[in-house]
């Protein structure tokens, strides 16, 4: 009967409500079930494949460092964008001409911006870097900076996990890997929430960053990136971590941190 439930709820994703009446039990009877299998909530089941989610942790600073590129448009000229952007700002024209075009063929997309982003799995503190691209070079140099990065606040990087993409994959990722002594990883295919806390960590950047604010270019938008990173590392509650910011986590700081 158990499993009978709980395959109705990791298959179905019903509720108890609606699992009592197949079983022949009542839904508090279903619902005690679900809360002993740790399938009571749906934020406790994996979105892909229903089943609970296992979370994990790695003992220290270092001993996991998850990477991942999130791809995100710029801003275009004479458009704002963020908390409150309002109607896309027209190209300027005197209100005597006969015909002006449309703000959407005045003002055209200017691309994409690419976030490198390194996040420890045990103190979840972050390094962040802005790029024109993916490619294998941009993204092995990167991981050399945030080798050095971590390591300037007593972090010594020993593994990375990545997804399957290609710039992971190539031969001049595997060189930087093996010339700072890392060991890589990757994700199984298909299967993202393996590389969470950068995943979350990228939605938290999007919503704390990218529109938490009025911004009416793309350079105003970056130049507020790296204040944005120190918030989030030194003064972000963390509600993994108790309500304290990542760097509380890094016990081996070079100098005492104020």
């Amino acid at each position: 009967m158990v499993r009978r439930i709980v395959d109705l709820r990791w298959t179905q994703r019903l509720g108890p409500a609606q699992i009592a009446p197949q079983v022949g039990l009542a839904p508090p009877t279903v619902h005690a079930v679900l809360v002993r299998c740790r399938s009571s909530r749906l934020a406790q089941l994996d979105r892909a494949s229903g089943q609970p989610i296992r979370r994990y942790e790695h003992p220290h600073p270092g001993a996991l460092v998850h990477i991942e590129v999130k791809k995100l448009g710029n801003i275009p000229a004479g458009v704002a964008i963020g908390s409150w952007a309002g109607p896309p700002v027209a190209a300027t024209a005197r209100p005597t001409a006969p015909a002006a075009r449309p703000a959407a063929t005045a003002t055209p997309l200017t691309g994409h911006g690419f976030i490198h982003a390194a996040v420890d799995d045990h103190s979840r503190l972050a390094s962040g870097e802005i790029h024109p691209d993916e490619r294998r070079e941009t993204a092995a140099e990167f991981l050399i900076r945030a080798h050095a990065w971590f390591a300037a606040h007593g972090v010594v990087l020993q593994r990375v996990l990545t997804d399957n993409g290609s710039c992971y994959r190539s031969q001049r990722w595997a060189a930087a890997c093996q010339q700072l002594a890392i060991t890589h990883k990757r994700t199984r295919p298909y299967r993202p929430q393996t590389n969470g806390k950068v995943e979350r960590f990228n939605r938290t950047l999007v919503e704390g960053w990218a529109y938490r604010r009025l911004y009416r270019s793309e350079a105003a938008r970056r130049a507020a990136f790296t204040p944005w990173l120190h918030w989030y590392n030194h003064h972000r509650p963390h509600s993994a971590l108790g309500g304290r910011p990542p760097i509380t986590r890094c016990t081996n700081l070079p100098e005492p941190y104020n």
